[in-house]
């Protein structure tokens, strides 16, 4: 009896036989392995601030696509999303870090924007549009924050890696094109930066003048720092997605829709770098502010402008419930060495109780005993 060769394994009349398929899919699937393993699997980070209760931890849970309530954050808190890149094995990996406390714990921003994550991170700051009182207050700490911070790093990699520190401010300036009109009064940060204002389903009922002023202003710190502005409520299907289709784009690259809204009537929707001074327009001043503005900067003008008509209120961390005793941290190695000193604790309290009592007790004894002298 002879064998055939592998050459002869195919018929006369073009149809393959079993063996032959299978050989072909093994070939096929080690090719897919190899480009697999040669492109590896991205990574990023995306770093989610702002306002408290504004909605951070529901924007992350309709992003991955979770089914579950939000809680509050407490401080700082870490997840993480995956996304296939077509047949290939390899898997995206986005790192996901939330800051809870509002401007109360802004110097956290240290934590997420570190030498190792700052040429993979994306920043969003998020706002609430129900209180005007607290907006402006909220997005000069952050973005001054992160912007210190991120200089602070890119300061102290320049001497080992200056071509990826000027690869970084480049690609900030990129966005805005070669002959942008309003270049000279551009400071946009080295990282990428999205502005997502929540809560529209509120907004959209304020007075109308109340509403131009708010998107005038939030139009000019995005433009003027390289920011994307986006509305978003969880009352609208179509915000949802717009809001999830941007986040994945500064998560995976994927395509963004070049699509704009800048009618302030409707949820504003502003790619980063499509934005200009002239169509922005001129800050609105109020009744008791004409006359008496001494900015030195178009900032600090829109700052007094928008304070004047919504003076800002530093908002106070709302104190969270003990930590220890949320279920979402159940450690069950933890958690039983914490009840074991808890009851170490409460059996010393006792016991340095039962002593106090004791000696105050010798005490009076000691004084009852003692000889009463007669002057």
């Amino acid at each position: 009896m002879s064998f055939q060769g592998s050459e002869d394994r195919d018929r006369d009349d073009g149809v393959k036989d079993l063996w032959t398929i299978a050989l072909e899919d093994r070939d096929r699937n080690e090719q897919e392995r190899k480009g697999s393993d040669a492109q590896g699997s991205a990574e990023s980070s995306i770093f989610f601030m702002g306002s408290q209760n504004a909605g951070k931890t529901t924007i992350i849970l309709r992003f991955l696509e979770r089914e579950e309530p939000p809680k509050q954050t407490t401080a700082l808190e870490y997840t993480y999303g995956r996304r296939s890149r077509g047949a290939n094995l390899a898997k995206d990996v986005t790192h996901i870090w939330e800051l809870g406390g509002g401007t109360f714990l802004a110097r956290l921003v240290e934590v997420p924007i570190t030498a190792d994550t700052i040429s993979r991170l994306s920043v969003i700051l998020v706002l609430d549009l129900s209180k005007p009182e607290e907006l402006w207050h909220t997005m000069e700490v952050f973005i001054k924050q992160v912007r210190q911070r991120s200089q602070q790093v890119l300061a102290e990699m320049k001497p080992g890696s200056p071509g990826l520190v000027t690869g970084l401010k480049q690609r900030a300036w990129r966005k805005y094109g070669e002959n942008h009109p309003d270049k000279e009064l551009l400071n946009p940060l080295p990282l990428p930066l999205a502005i997502i204002g929540t809560k529209y389903d509120i907004f959209q009922d304020f007075e109308p003048e109340k509403k131009k002023i708010i998107c005038k202003t939030l139009r000019f710190v995005a433009h003027t720092n390289g920011a994307s502005l986006h509305f978003f409520s969880t009352r609208s299907d179509g915000l949802v997605s717009r809001t999830k289709q941007l986040i994945s784009h500064l998560a995976f690259g994927t395509a963004l829709s070049r699509t704009m809204s800048m009618d302030y009537t409707k949820p504003l929707l502003v790619p980063a770098g499509s934005d200009a001074l002239g169509q922005i327009g001129v800050p609105s001043l109020s009744a008791g502010d004409v006359g008496k503005i001494s900015a030195k900067s178009p900032l600090e003008l829109w700052k007094q402008a928008y304070c004047g008509f919504f003076p800002q209120v530093s908002s106070r961390p709302e104190l969270a419930d003990d930590p220890c005793k949320d279920h979402k941290y159940q450690e069950a190695a933890v958690d039983t060495m914490r009840a074991q000193k808890d009851e170490e604790l409460e059996r010393y309290r006792r016991e340095s109780e039962r002593k106090a009592r004791e000696l105050a007790r010798q005490r009076g004894q000691n004084l009852a005993r003692a000889p009463r002298t007669v002057k």
